[in-house]
């Protein structure tokens, strides 16, 4: 299998985290950094190295204190990671014993699934599909 087909993760698709009150959060941030919010927090974008004229996006979200999204209540934030080849890492995981946490879950934007890893931190992994990503955004940072 060639370099560019193996299942790998290829950045940071977002950093997740517990905040007493979102909101508040996220319009601090816009205030002291300048960071362009939505509902969401806000996404930062890049460009790919090897392909220049295609963005990409990393999204920046403060979360509910109480969220379940990250599954154990002692865990303060989560990594998303972008990824490719969804299908052949998670035989992979499944043959090296990685925990799979739930279904996988298939948005126009992406197919997402949640593993846990060696230290029991949820990680959230997605495989995107950019063109249809951006036609969501609306809090862009760049």
């Amino acid at each position: 299998m060639s370099e560019d087909k193996k299942p790998r993760a290829r950045a940071i698709g977002g950093v997740f985290f517990r905040s007493a009150n979102p909101e508040e959060t996220r319009n601090w941030y816009a205030r002291h950094l300048g960071l362009a919010i939505d509902a969401y927090g806000t996404n930062f974008a890049w460009r790919h190295k090897d392909e220049p004229d295609k963005a990409g996006y990393s999204q920046w979200s403060p979360f509910e204190a109480d969220t379940d999204y990250f599954g154990d209540r002692e865990q303060q934030f989560m990594i998303n990671y972008r990824v490719e080849n969804l299908d052949l890492l998670l035989e992979q995981f499944r043959k090296d014993g990685v925990e799979i946490v739930g279904d996988m879950q298939v948005e126009a934007f992406g197919r997402f699934v949640h593993i846990i890893d060696n230290d029991g931190r949820r990680v959230e992994l997605w495989e995107p599909i950019d063109a249809e990503y951006e036609k969501i955004l609306n809090g862009v940072t760049k």
